[in-house]
């Protein structure tokens, strides 16, 4: 499958991100939005490694180039996971709080 198919896909997918991450006022649904732009920078990051490793088979079949961007997609997996603790402890707090998930009331925490 041609790289640009992920391209394009990942592309999508982080658009449905900012655009939800911009437009909505609920804070779980900018939450996933969020998590969506990460899950799309990870398939970018797990095609390009694979492209990369690919081309570099050719020339050496032992070689392990190529396999940095699935690193960095795990390092951004483990991120994430503190990210959704942390955000959603926040979440909780705020519904408890203001019993709302309106992002709009985050203004009243500035007092």
């Amino acid at each position: 499958m041609p790289i640009q198919y992920y391209i394009y896909f990942c592309l999508a997918l982080f658009s449905i991100g900012i655009i939800g991450v911009l437009t909505r006022r609920n804070a779980i649904i900018v939450f996933m939005c969020v998590e969506l732009m990460l899950n799309a920078v990870n398939l970018l990051l797990v095609a390009f490694s694979k492209m990369h490793h690919g081309a570099a088979l050719l020339n050496n079949p032992t070689t392990t180039v190529g396999i940095d961007g699935q690193l960095f997609v795990f390092f951004i997996m483990v991120v994430a996971a503190a990210e959704v603790s942390i955000g959603l402890a926040i979440i909780v707090m705020m519904y408890r709080n203001t019993h709302s998930v309106d992002i709009n009331f985050l203004n009243r925490l500035k007092n």
